[in-house]
Order: C-alpha cells, then structure tokens, then sequence
C-alpha cells in the first residue's frame, strides 16, 4: 500500500530523512516514533506529497505520489496545526473539500456531525484547538480516504473526544481497509491503535516491527545470585540498559523469552523475574541503546 525505498531529504546541509524503507500494509494502522527532530513530521510530509524526495521512491498503491493528483485524491493529510481558509466556516470547508476530493461522501458527513456536535455555520478560526481538531477529522473521514496521514492527531483533545476518535479511525479501517500512518509522542495511544511501529532517529530508521512481536522481544529482568559473578557474564544476551541495585541486576534485554530464561537460570539466581515492557519503556530503552539520554527517567 505504501512504500518507501532508500528515501532521503536534505535542507541545506541538513539530512532530515537519510535512506528510510518502510512498508505499510493495505488496512494497517502503523505508529512512527522518534525523538524531537527525527525527521518524522519530514517524513510524513514526503509521503503525502507535500515535499519531493531528494533520492529513493515514494509509492501509494504502487503509483509515485509526488504531483500525482490521482493519488492524492486518495491521501488525506492531518498535520499537527490543522488549516483551513479564513473566514471559512464549516460548511464552507466542507464544499471546498467536496470539490477537491472525488471520494466526498456528504451521507457520512451528515452522519459524523452527530459525533461532534459542532456549528457547521460557525467560522473553524473560532473554535478552541480541539475543536479544531474536531473538525479536520470530520472533513478528512467524510473524503473517504484510502490512506489517513497524522502527525499528532489526537493533540487538545479531551479523552471523551479522544475515544469517539479513534473508534471513527477503527470503523474505516475495519470496514474499509483504509490504512493509517500516525507520528505520535503519545506512545500509550499509538500501543492501543497501531499494529506495526517505526523507530526513527536522526533521519534514520532504527527498527520496523509489528507491535506485538516488538513487545514479546523486549523484557525487563530483575536478577539476583547468592555469589557476585563476573562483570561480563551478560555479554552473551542483547543487553539495552543494565544498573546494580543492591544485590539484584536489572537490565533491559532484548531476545526470546525462553532463550534468555535458559541462559539465566544456569547461574542458578536466588531472585528472577523477567517482565514484559510497555511501548513507552522500549522506546526509551531503544533510544538510549543510540545515545539518547534518559538517565532522569525512572523505571
């Protein structure tokens, strides 16, 4: 559904996106994390067609989407500060869009303005943040787009709003196979929505898996021994993150469950507990294995 090979940006001197493959499946919600400055609103931008690639290829639905206007029909675009025109209204958005996109489907935006319960005569400018928000997924959903780009989509949205969001979100992928792509700093909500997730940093790619298989290959491990052993006996096992607490080792491991299990009990530990993470806590444990600071955080 969307490919990307070996794509690369670079502004002056700057290499915001460097040589990034991903693939993104037809009816997938896929979740691109990254620190501030990874390249990921750059990203998204490039593969909404906004910006031009200066190496690799771009392809939604097999087709190049830069300046392909038969593509973007089916892309719709959510960037973090939501546009409309001045002095438009709702309504007037709404019969903007309708020209714009072939896939406008006024029954479905009919349908979700009982949703958001918003003034369709009232100018977007006026509203609060959220309910900007609000109204830019109201348009985008009514476009019935193949592919959903967002980049901080649920930002000044209350819960209550946030969950009818994503339930929206859920509907056309469920229904209609629509894909979704979200850059997100809200890492809980991208482990509740998406399947796979990316990992940029610097402009480049660290890691794609799917959620699932990422979490069962990442733990938290909590040893101790009744003797002291030497200072590399973890170098046999992928370790992210170790510190010494007292008697017990924690450290951050990332591999097969039984794998490591097999391997640490041979020392026979007097404590052992090996835990799965949450997204957030791989995210910072992947970061910090490339040199992104997180010393202050607790775990």
């Amino acid at each position: 559904m969307i490919q990307l090979t070996n794509v690369s940006k670079i502004f002056k001197e700057l290499e915001a996106v460097e040589n990034v493959t991903i693939n993104v499946n037809k009816g997938s919600i896929y979740g691109l994390l990254g620190s501030n400055g990874a390249g990921k609103t750059t990203l998204l931008r490039l593969i909404a067609g906004i910006l031009h690639q200066d190496k690799g290829e771009i392809k939604v639905n097999q087709q190049n989407v830069y300046e392909n206007t038969a593509v973007k029909q089916q892309v719709f675009f959510i960037p973090d500060i939501p546009y409309v025109f001045p002095q438009y209204t709702v309504k007037q958005m709404a019969q903007f869009y309708q020209q714009t996109y072939s896939g406008w489907n006024q029954d479905r935006f009919d349908k979700i303005s009982a949703v958001f319960d918003i003034d369709c005569n009232k100018k977007v400018q006026t509203f609060s943040k959220g309910m900007q928000r609000q109204v830019a997924f109201w348009l985008a959903l009514s476009t019935m787009p193949d592919v959903l780009i967002l980049d901080e989509p649920l930002d000044g949205l209350d819960p209550v709003m946030r969950k009818k969001v994503k339930n929206l979100i859920i509907q056309d992928v469920a229904k209609r196979e629509m894909t979704v792509l979200i850059s997100s700093h809200n890492l809980r909500e991208i482990e509740d929505l998406c399947d796979h997730v990316g990992i940029l940093h610097k402009g480049r790619l660290l890691l794609e898996k799917e959620i699932d298989d990422l979490k069962s290959d990442t733990h938290k491990i909590q040893v101790a021994f009744k003797k002291p052993l030497s200072e590399d006996w973890l170098k046999p096992l992928n370790v992210l993150y170790s510190e010494q607490r007292g008697s017990v080792s924690l450290c951050i491991v990332r591999g097969k469950e039984e794998e490591i299990s097999t391997y640490i009990k041979r020392f026979q530990p007097i404590i052992y507990d090996l835990l799965p993470l949450t997204l957030e806590e791989i995210f910072i444990y992947e970061m910090g294995d490339v040199g992104y600071d997180f010393k202050n955080i607790l775990v």
